[in-house]
């Protein structure tokens, strides 16, 4: 037999057996449509629940994110405790990598607009804010330092706010009242989303010096500062945590900084720092206790993002182990539907030994029977549960295509199959043509 006769020979063996598989199915339809469903609703499980697990991740990583890349936030919990504005010059100069800060005032101020008025809340910080929060001006301008080294009244808009102040018009131009004063409204803060970057798209953004007057206020909870880049953020919270410790009197073994001290035993102090600096490992977050309780938290945004990731990676992996065990159920419902075929089919099973069927093309036939029930039921699987998650979506919960869980799905889905078709396969080959033919 030519090279060509035997190609031809086995693909016609080939093309036989895959039909009288399908056949096997087709005869069968209730019965084979239970066992796709079992399959589908495994990887539609596996989907859906995944899909949500991703969506949650990715919007709480979006909400990080918006926050600004390497990102450092010293707050202040106890008043008696909190800086002066020369402090945040202070600590630019004095910390390697942190290029730029602002100090931060959040209060709130009673907003008129026209016959219009309410309560606003306000966030206060210096020139410096898009450069550190990566935050656009959608039209207008930012304040300057002049602004705010004047206590300009002026204000920025939040989104949300300067897109409907003015009925959809710009708003730039124009005037509001913030507890009686008039503020110029000099720009509109580009969009950061719902519940992003501490809802700025709902505040309005004012010279921190003017918000200290209006918070009646002369100190200040809250710093922001900007590295410029993650290794440097890290080592920054180090040194900050360093040079706050000595600020409040709680590092016994710094030296105390007063204002006679000389340029030699600044420089000595400067070079302690840089060694225990080295000494120390790059901390993210930095709690300084005093009297047992929190007064000073330094973090890294970068680590809160980077941990808020890996937490909701494991929730997704928990969420998909769990709708894996649906999947686990149809697999073994394939090897039951199949042992009862090969009960049923005894008779064909003898007929086709007889005509001159090898165990191999039985064997081949009732495994493929398997694989297309477990492809069918897979691409089901994965069309249900996208519609799934987009009623999980029009409900208002975060979700998103998870292409590795698709993809597992449907390697899980036909490896199950295949596996659990395989023991009533090899008992359909092992059935002896004679016995076969007996049971007729």
């Amino acid at each position: 037999m030519t090279q060509k006769k035997r190609i031809h020979s086995f693909l016609a063996r080939w093309w036989f057996t895959a039909k009288m598989a399908s056949h096997g199915i087709l005869s069968n339809p209730l019965r084979s449509a239970l066992t796709i469903l079992g399959v589908a609703i495994g990887v539609a499980s596996v989907v859906c629940l995944m899909g949500i697990g991703e969506g949650a991740r990715q919007a709480v990583i979006e909400q990080f994110e918006s926050l600004g890349a390497n990102v450092i936030s010293i707050n202040i919990h106890k008043p008696e405790y909190e800086f002066n504005e020369e402090d945040v010059d202070d600590l630019v100069e004095r910390v390697q990598g942190m290029d730029i800060a602002s100090p931060v005032v959040n209060t709130k101020a009673e907003m008129r607009w026209k016959r219009a008025k309410g309560s606003m809340k306000l966030i206060g910080v210096n020139e410096k804010y898009p450069e550190i929060r990566d935050h656009k001006i959608l039209t207008g301008q930012f304040f300057t330092k002049w602004h705010v080294k004047q206590r300009s009244n002026v204000a920025i808009l939040g989104y949300n706010i300067g897109t409907k102040l003015n009925g959809g018009r710009s708003p730039v131009g124009r005037s509001i009242t913030l507890n009686g004063m008039s503020y110029r409204i000099i720009g509109v803060l580009e969009e950061k989303g719902s519940g992003n970057a501490n809802d700025v798209d709902n505040r309005i953004v004012i010279p921190y010096t003017s918000a200290l007057k209006i918070a009646e206020k002369t100190t200040i909870e809250e710093i922001w500062g900007k590295a410029g880049s993650p290794v440097e953020a890290d080592l920054a919270v180090v040194q900050l945590s360093r040079i706050i410790k000595r600020k409040l009197g709680m590092d016994a073994s710094a030296p105390k900084m007063t204002a006679s001290n000389s340029a030699e035993g600044e420089e000595k102090t400067e070079a302690v720092d840089k060694e225990k600096e080295e000494k120390e490992e790059k901390a993210v977050e930095t709690e300084i206790p005093g009297a047992g309780e929190e007064v000073i938290s330094i973090t890294n945004l970068n680590q809160l993002i980077e941990e808020a990731d890996n937490a909701k990676k494991v929730m997704t992996l928990l969420l998909g182990g769990i709708a894996a065990v649906s999947l686990l159920v149809g697999g073994l419902g394939i090897m039951n539907i199949m042992l009862v075929a090969v009960t049923e089919r005894t008779e064909e099973i003898g007929v086709r030994r007889a005509l001159g069927a090898k165990k191999i093309d039985l064997l081949v036939q009732f495994l493929l029977e398997a694989l297309f029930v477990s492809i069918i039921g897979a691409i089901t699987g994965i069309v249900a549960g996208i519609w799934g998650m987009k009623v999980f979506d029009s409900q208002g919960f975060n979700t998103a295509i998870n292409i590795q869980s698709i993809k597992i799905a449907i390697v899980v889905a036909l490896g199950s199959g295949l596996l659990f078709g395989v023991y009533p396969a090899v008992s359909a080959s092992s059935v002896p043509p004679v016995e076969a033919l007996r049971r007729q």
